[in-house]
């Protein structure tokens, strides 16, 4: 139980009428667990799962729903009881009334559909035939976005979702070539692979506008736009990328901003972690009722193209086990890690949990010392630097990332900038060491920048400075809160692939298997898994 949430539920308790102490008791419970339950991004509490932290267990939740429903919180029948039961689930009304809207619209729009074109190319539909290269989901999934204004595009890593895009695309563009077409991804790392991607399956793709769906839809702060409903948006075909990373409310603004006869591609993976805000809506789509009414608009790819060795096949294990968060994800994978050979992509290390390994540090450290060296010998021919030695230094960012669960303790992110940056990693950003890999911690559009965006720090006729990339070059004081990213938060990394990635399991009561799933995924062609030493 969080402080934050500890307040809230007293606050609000402090608005009902009298009852006896145990119903008091038991209303104090159910409400902090509720606010709890929020700041950790779930919309509410599944009355079937075990009891939340910090209820009494032998009471849940027949007792607690009494309770709420004798306060009047809870009634099933009324329009304005804070509190409403849907199925399994108990929720504050306003963000089930959001989360119905939200489904409510995805759904009309994978039944409506498409008008019919006005430019028809018979010869351009389907790529159907044996020899275009698209196995049967890959081939429904452009007939989706040929028929339909809503398509669901899920698979795991190397399932060939990018290439699938890139198919759908080139269908409905055959189709109707002035088709005004826009990625998005909730991240610009993300947003950057998208294109990135697509442009190298596809180079006709190359000048598709890509960009955060912050900046898509023109955020000025909270969770407010300059586009909605009023102003919507000026796409025909949208695709978003890394659906499992979008939140509830951002949701919700995409679709009130979304033109009426727009078609949509919403592309994730469902094992991934949900986001950090609140409200998981790949998660709640692929719920049973959602995904039975969204029918044929789902289309999932199953078959693995990019041979990814152990760390696919440790994926897979993980993705079996789904968001049940009460099992322990390393003891599901003991058995198949104590099989790994030095032939394979994925090592697996047990240390002691009360310091960091070296087998972490010392990769680390050869990191930043190369990262370092490519900074010192960065020409700046202009007011950016070569392209060809500023493409090198950032390859090299992309080599390696050392990833963990926590943001404290001896495994945390914290801990590793502490134990690789010294001192410095508390200090002002100008007097980390140069070549210092940077993350951007807030949206700022007047700079081009998205938060999670990651630059490196370099230096030029002596003054240090962020490079971010392109010509985007900033002075340290433009970067308030920005934080060292030679490690990363697993949800930090979501979006984003390093060629290495050295990823920590701190021992924790409670553990999500998406957590080492997403972390694991982060890796192109080698892993490192770091867990606890098993008591002798």
């Amino acid at each position: 139980m969080t402080a934050l949430a500890a307040a809230l539920g007293d606050s609000l308790l402090r608005l009902l009428p009298p009852a006896d102490a145990q119903a008091r008791s038991l209303l104090l419970e159910l409400i902090t667990a509720l606010s709890a339950a929020l700041e950790e991004g779930e919309l509410g509490l599944d009355l079937e799962a075990g009891p939340p932290d910090g209820v009494t267990a032998e009471l849940w939740p027949q007792a607690h729903l009494e309770a709420a429903t004798a306060s009047g919180w809870l009634c099933p029948n009324a329009e304005a009881t804070p509190l409403v039961q849907a199925g399994p689930w108990l929720r504050w009304r306003r963000w089930q009334k959001q989360l119905q809207h939200c489904l409510e619209a995805v759904i009309a729009r994978a039944d409506t559909p498409l008008e019919s074109s006005a430019e028809p190319n018979p010869a351009a539909p389907l790529s159907r035939a044996p020899g275009s290269g698209l196995d049967p989901q890959q081939q429904a999934a452009v007939q989706a976005v040929l028929t339909r204004q809503l398509v669901l595009l899920l698979g795991g890593p190397g399932t060939g979702k990018t290439s699938t895009v890139a198919r759908m695309l080139q269908a409905a563009l055959a189709q109707q070539p002035r088709l005004r077409v826009q990625l998005a991804a909730p991240t610009g790392k993300a947003a950057a692979r998208l294109s990135a991607a697509l442009t190298h399956t596809d180079a006709a793709l190359a000048a598709t506008p890509c960009s955060t769906l912050h900046r898509l839809l023109e955020a000025q702060g909270g969770n407010r736009f300059a586009r909605n409903a009023k102003q919507p948006l000026e796409l025909d075909l949208l695709v978003v990328d890394e659906l499992s990373m979008v939140d509830l409310p951002l949701m919700a603004a995409l679709l009130a901003a979304l033109p009426a006869a727009a078609r949509v591609v919403l592309v994730g993976d469902a094992g991934q972690l949900p986001p950090v805000g609140t409200g998981a809506v790949l998660e709640e789509l692929c719920r049973p009722e959602p995904r039975q009414r969204l029918g044929a608009a789902v289309i999932e790819l199953r078959t693995t193209y990019r041979n990814n060795g152990a760390i696919a096949a440790m994926a897979s294990l993980l993705r079996s086990a789904g968001g049940a968060a009460n099992g322990d994800p390393v003891a599901l994978l003991r058995p198949a890690l104590a099989q790994l050979s030095t032939a394979d992509n994925v090592r697996w290390i047990e240390a002691n949990a009360s310091q960091l390994p070296e087998a972490v540090l010392k990769p680390l450290r050869e990191h930043q010392q190369r990262l370092e060296q490519l900074s010192r010998a960065l020409p700046w021919p202009q007011a950016r630097p070569d392209p060809e030695a500023g493409a090198a230094l950032l390859a090299e960012l992309e080599q390696l990332i050392a990833l963990s669960p926590l943001r404290h303790g001896a495994w945390g992110v914290e801990g590793l900038h502490r134990s690789l940056l010294g001192p410095a990693a508390t200090g002002p950003l100008e007097r980390w060491p140069l070549g210092t890999p940077v993350l951007n911690r807030q949206n700022r559009p007047e700079q081009g920048l998205a938060n999670g965006d990651i630059g490196v720090l370099v230096e030029r006729g002596g003054e240090r400075l962020v490079w971010m990339g392109g010509e985007r070059v900033l002075h340290p004081a433009r970067l308030a809160g920005a934080e060292p990213a030679l490690a990363l938060t697993v949800h930090k990394a979501q979006g984003s692939q390093y060629r290495q990635v050295l990823l920590l399991a701190p021992p924790s009561r409670r553990s999500d298997p998406r957590l080492l799933y997403t972390g694991l995924t982060r890796a192109r062609d080698q892993a490192v898994l770091v867990t606890p030493r098993s008591a002798p």
